[in-house]
This record gives structure tokens, C-alpha cells and sequence, in this order.
């Protein structure tokens, strides 16, 4: 193989032979499909070697009985099977014995759920038919009569109308308080805030975790590669199963089982080569005819190289237009350091009103790492109604930063929003008491030169001049991540806004905005990363107390 992918997950491990689970129920969920259930061409279905694997570890359980993994996402590559598979596991779900029951020696037995009640769930009817339409040439016939199965197009019975498959949309009304047995969460990469993608997922979270004991309520997630910056469920997801791996994990395992074939990171994307990583990462769906419509339509000028990659190659890769991607971002992360109490650092605070974010972001002068002091937001939903951002709490947590450290710059955007009341600049107080606070303390000021008639914090982004310095900032930090000059704390939410930034020009030159003016996908963080690190810069290449010059 030229390509090697990338393996995520227990489906292609190998070790003198498949790794396969010790024990599991899976065995009889295959037999039940292959007896009940047909394909397109009326034959007995039969899974692939690489699905009959992830069926075997998905329904895999412990020597108590419970299932080793309570949920699992299945990310492939376009066109590998997702919802054939979810057709036929929602079907085992309906009829086949697919909860724990006793032991038959060192055998797992188990037993139907009398209640069966599975949800394809997805935020469009389109994105649901892809699966419900599969049912009426999947049941065979010889189904249909021992189960009592009807088809609908939103549903399917079975057993007198007490078991159904449902198709829902994005309504958090209709998931909210239910108690299905199996959610397939359909596209997970398309859920986001703006179709309730996020409320819909906690509802279903909800759901499943109140299921009893014996009859445990499981999930699995079908999706493609997700788009960095997105802030999707599918996001979301993979990074919170990839902050449970290492010896130092962030966080614990939580029972999720995330597959994944994906191709190496230097893998090419071009004509000679695509073809090549088509077969390496689409395992056993040979049917994806690598050669011809998927060469073709990695050559077509209007898929962009980013989208092929997440559709052919299933790469997590990020938009043309992003300031950097996680391949660049994500190895200078550093949880491990730690800022000691005393030592020198840059401060740089980003302030909104209501709509954005209020960040606040601190540099250490000796090495550049980067750590996330505070960051305030609207909270989602009916929450947020009538919020503001709380000057008081900001307040403290620059009190508190001065009081730990030795802060030596600290340079803050106002924005020029209004109080409702006063219609004074909202922050405006605030930045005169930090003037006059801590102006004796910081060797550069915001504004014209310490000890003169400028501004020791104010740093108002909106002035040309402060505008151009801050692209070169801009510029100067991006150089650093992709030589890997600095290190970050590894905050999650500092990822997400670094993620979402875009290029966005500014007199001739490349500053960071959002992806458009009213995005939900906030970079607040990232503007105040790239304000300390220059706050830092400025402060070296002043001489002040020692730092030679620093580009």
C-alpha cells in the first residue's frame, strides 16, 4: 500500500491477525441480518469483513454484561456504506437480540427489546431519507410477515405497532424526553448552532443517560470528515474523544467508540496520486471506483482542494481561506506548562458588549507560551437573552492576573459599543481605571509613549495605525506557527476561535476575521493571542529591561 492511513479506532487494528473483541454479541446481530435481510439484488445481505468488525466491537461487552462502548461514531469517507449500515443495525434493533441477557458459558446471550424504539435522527428530511429509503428493498418478505413489519416513509412498525423506527428533523421538541433504545445521529458534521444541531444532540445525550440499566439506550454517529472552524457536533465529538487519549489524557474515557480511516496527513492530492489514497482509506468498499467519477471529481476546479480531501480522502482539513489549520496548530499545544506566580507576562484583551465574545489572553515574556486567562459569552439559547458582558467579573480577572504576576504589558480593544443607560462607551470606565492603575507598571503603553498624554491599555483596533499593526501581528504569529516557535495551554475554546479565524486583507496586508460578520463562530481568543504575542514583541524589541530584538 503506498498510502498507510490512518487508523482510529479497533475496527483495523491488527495483530497477528484481526483484533477482534473477547466478547460480544455482535455474532448474533450478523446471523439475524444475514437470515432476515436482503440487498439490492435480492440475495442474502452480507456485510463487508470491515463492517462485520465494527458490528462485532460495537456490540462488544464486559464480563458483567455491559456494553464496552454505550455509543459509537462511524467516520468514512463518501459513498463507504454509513447508512446501509445504520439501515440494518436499526432493524437489528427492532428484532434482534441486541441487549445483554446471561452468559451461556464464556458465551454472551442476549435478548430483543420488547420496547424497541429507534430514532434516525438528522437535521434536514433529506439527510433522513438517505437511510429510510433503504428499508423498503432491505426487509425481505419472509420478514414482513413473521414480524408484522409496514414501511412508511417517515416510519417503520414491526410487532403489532409496539416497536418503530422514526425519522426526525430538527425539532428538540420531538427528542426531548423520549426513551429510544438507538439514535443514529445521521451527518453529525452538518449539526451545528444554526439548525439546533447542538440542542438536538443534548436532548438525545439527555435521553440515553436516564435509559435503565437493563435496557440501555445507545447512540452511534455516521458522518464524514468535519470542517474546522464549523463548531459541529461532529467537531465536538472527535475532539472530546481525542482529549481521552495519552498518558496524560485531558480528560477519561466515556464509553465512546470512534472508527475512523483516514489518509496521512502528506498524502497528496493530485490526479496521479488520488487514486492511490482513495484505496488505501476506503477499506473494503471496493465498489468506490477510485480511477474514475472520485478522479474526476477531485479535478473539477469547483470542488475546492479542502472539501475533496474531507469527502475522498476523509481528512479533517480546513477551508482555503483559513489563517491556519490543526496540522500547524495543533503540535504546539502544551498543557504542561504551567505560569509560575511572579513571572513576567503580556496581557491583551478583547471586549464586546453582547454579540461577541470578551477574551483575555496572557504571553510569558521569557518563552512566548500562550495561556487563556478568561473568556465571556453569551450563553446559548433563551439564557442569553438580555446578557451583557460582566465588566465586574473582567475586572477581577485582570485584577487577578496583575496580582499572580508580573505583568509588564497589557494592551485591551474597547470596541465602541454604548451602555444602554449612561450611552457612555461601555468599557470606557473600566480602561481609565486600568490606565490609571497600572501605567506605572508596564513598560509600553497602548497609545503614544509612557508617561506622556497617550493611553497606557487602550488599544483601539479601529485606528488605522493600530489597524496595520495589528495585521503585522497578524502576519508575524502566523510565521510563528508554522515554525513552530511558541507554545499554547491546549484550551479547547482558544483552538475553536485560532480554527475559525480567516484571512481577511487590510492595506496591503492579511489580518484574521470571522468567516462573515454575523458568524456564530467566534475568534475572540485568537484576535487576543495574536494582540499578546505582539504586546510581547513590542516589549523585546524596546530594549526595556533587557530581550534582544524579535521578529
Amino acid at each position: 500500500m503506498l498510502w498507510e492511513p490512518v487508523k482510529i479506532g479497533p475496527t483495523w487494528q491488527y495483530e497477528n491477525g484481526w483484533t477482534l473483541p473477547r466478547f460480544t454479541l455482535g455474532w448474533r446481530i450478523l446471523a439475524w441480518c444475514g437470515y432476515w435481510l436482503k440487498d439490492k439484488h435480492g440475495k442474502p445481505w452480507a456485510f463487508t469483513a470491515e463492517q462485520t468488525r465494527f458490528i462485532l466491537w460495537y456490540f462488544a461487552v464486559e464480563e458483567s454484561g455491559d456494553f464496552l462502548y454505550h455509543s459509537g461514531v462511524l467516520q468514512r469517507l463518501k459513498g463507504w456504506g454509513k447508512d446501509p449500515i445504520a439501515a440494518c443495525l436499526s432493524m437489528a434493533a427492532m428484532f434482534a437480540e441486541v441487549t445483554f441477557d446471561h452468559w451461556d458459558g464464556d458465551t454472551p446471550v442476549g435478548r430483543e427489546q420488547s420496547n424497541a424504539w429507534i430514532q434516525i435522527v438528522a437535521v434536514s428530511l433529506i439527510q433522513t431519507q438517505n437511510t429510510m429509503k433503504l428499508f423498503p428493498s432491505l426487509i425481505t418478505a419472509e420478514a414482513r410477515k413473521h414480524y408484522g413489519i409496514q414501511v412508511g416513509k417517515r416510519n417503520v412498525w414491526g410487532a403489532g405497532d409496539e416497536r418503530q423506527i422514526e425519522a426526525v428533523t430538527s425539532s428538540v421538541m420531538s427528542i426531548e424526553g423520549g426513551r429510544p433504545t438507538l439514535v443514529i445521529r445521521n451527518e453529525t458534521q452538518n449539526w451545528n448552532s444554526s439548525n439546533s444541531g447542538h440542542e438536538m444532540a443534548g436532548a438525545i445525550e439527555g435521553n440515553a443517560a436516564k435509559s435503565d440499566k437493563d435496557s440501555p439506550a445507545r447512540m452511534l454517529d455516521i458522518c464524514n470528515a468535519y470542517r474546522p472552524g464549523e463548531d459541529s457536533v461532529g467537531q465536538r465529538m472527535r475532539e472530546a474523544y481525542e482529549s481521552t487519549l495519552g498518558d496524560e489524557a485531558e480528560f477519561a474515557e466515556f464509553g465512546v467508540m470512534y472508527d475512523s480511516l483516514e489518509a496521512p496527513p502528506e498524502a497528496p492530492l493530485t490526479l496521479a496520486a488520488a487514486p492511490d489514497v482513495v484505496r488505501a482509506v476506503r477499506g473494503d468498499a471496493v465498489w468506490l471506483d477510485a480511477e474514475g467519477r472520485i478522479r474526476k471529481s477531485i479535478a473539477n476546479p469547483a470542488n475546492t482542494p479542502s472539501e475533496s480531501r474531507r469527502k475522498w480522502y476523509n481528512q479533517i482539513t480546513a477551508a482555503e481561506d483559513s489563517w491556519t489549520e490543526p496540522l500547524e496548530f495543533d503540535p504546539l499545544k502544551d498543557p504542561e506548562k504551567i505560569l509560575e506566580r511572579g513571572e513576567e507576562i503580556a496581557l491583551f484583551l478583547d471586549c464586546s458588549k453582547s454579540d461577541d465574545a470578551t477574551a483575555l489572553v496572557g504571553c510569558r515574556m521569557s518563552d512566548g507560551h500562550v495561556v487563556t486567562l478568561g473568556m465571556w459569552q453569551r450563553p446559548p439559547g433563551k439564557r442569553g437573552d438580555g446578557w451583557l458582558a460582566p465588566r465586574e467579573k473582567v475586572d477581577q480577572s485582570v485584577r487577578e492576573a496583575f496580582d499572580e504576576f508580573t505583568v509588564v504589558g497589557f494592551f485591551g480593544d474597547p470596541s465602541h459599543v454604548k451602555d444602554d443607560e449612561t450611552m457612555d462607551r461601555y468599557w470606557d470606565p473600566l480602561f481609565n481605571d486600568w490606565h490609571l492603575r497600572y501605567r506605572h507598571k508596564l513598560r509600553v503603553w497602548a497609545s503614544g509613549k509612557k508617561g506622556g498624554a497617550g493611553h497606557a491599555v487602550m488599544f483601539d483596533m479601529s485606528a488605522r495605525d493600530n489597524t496595520r499593526s495589528f495585521a503585522s501581528a497578524v502576519g508575524f504569529t502566523l510565521e510563528e506557527i508554522k515554525s513552530a516557535s511558541f507554545t499554547w495551554d491546549g484550551d479547547a475554546r482558544l483552538r475553536r476561535h485560532v480554527l475559525n479565524a480567516r484571512r481577511y486583507p487590510v492595506d496591503g496586508y492579511v489580518s484574521i476575521s470571522k468567516d462573515k460578520r454575523e458568524s456564530k463562530n467566534k475568534i475572540d481568543l485568537a484576535i487576543c493571542m495574536v494582540g499578546a504575542r505582539m504586546v510581547r514583541r513590542l516589549i523585546l524589541n524596546s530594549g526595556k529591561k533587557g530581550g534582544g530584538q524579535v521578529w
